[in-house]
């Protein structure tokens, strides 16, 4: 199951992404989710975020998900109660931003400030840690850390909807050959799917010779 098991580590490291069908994290004029979060899939998220989760993002991602969170503890919040309740708990949950812009203290609760490569320091939270490492955005942060070998799950949450001209934030630029072996699998609310993998990154098409 590649390098982290190899090595035995004590946290597990999973890359955690939502994503149209033609692999876009976002898209222009469309809201969160792209409109399509329903009740099953937001009770999901809910007990997904009792879990033993440290999650690791990069400074952009800091920047937007500690505004939103903030703004979801609000009175006079935009976010229906659900959604509010799942970004305002984010407070609660221990977070590690790798950026060498930010300074520190952080003002959101339980943020620690990682300054130096995020490779190499996840490689030692996995090996000094217990629960599960999670990428929450952070597209480079993830690529990054997949390239490295590091990933013991891909997870992924489909969503049916192509955004072919107004889709943002290509995912999968830049990654390198990846064979994936499905572990899980599940359809909310009669329309998004989760996939979850255990990836491998691979030197090219099964069979060819090493590049």
């Amino acid at each position: 199951m590649g390098e982290a098991t190899a090595e035995g580590s004590s946290a597990e490291l999973m890359v955690d992404l939502i994503i149209s069908l033609d692999g876009y994290a976002s898209a222009e004029g469309w809201p969160g989710w792209w409109g399509l979060e329903g009740p099953e899939y937001l009770a999901w998220l809910e007990e997904e975020g009792k879990k033993d989760y440290t999650f690791l993002m990069g400074a952009n991602t800091y920047r937007v998900m500690s505004s939103m969170s903030e703004e979801a503890a609000a009175d006079d919040s935009v976010f229906s109660e659900t959604e509010g309740a799942s970004l305002a708990g984010l407070a609660a949950v221990p977070k590690v931003i790798f950026s060498s812009t930010l300074q520190p203290p952080l003002v959101w609760p339980n943020s620690e400030l990682v300054a130096g490569d995020a490779v190499e320091a996840v490689r030692e939270m996995k090996r000094s840690r217990t629960g599960t490492l999670s990428t929450l955005g952070s597209l480079s942060l993830a690529r990054s850390l997949l390239t490295a070998g590091l990933v013991d799950r891909f997870r992924l949450v489909v969503f049916p909807v192509i955004t072919g001209r107004t889709g943002r934030e290509r995912i999968y630029d830049g990654y390198p050959d990846v064979a994936l072996e499905m572990v899980d699998s599940r359809t909310f609310d009669g329309r998004s799917q989760l996939l979850e993998y255990v990836p491998t990154v691979i030197s090219g098409p099964p069979g060819s010779a090493p590049a």
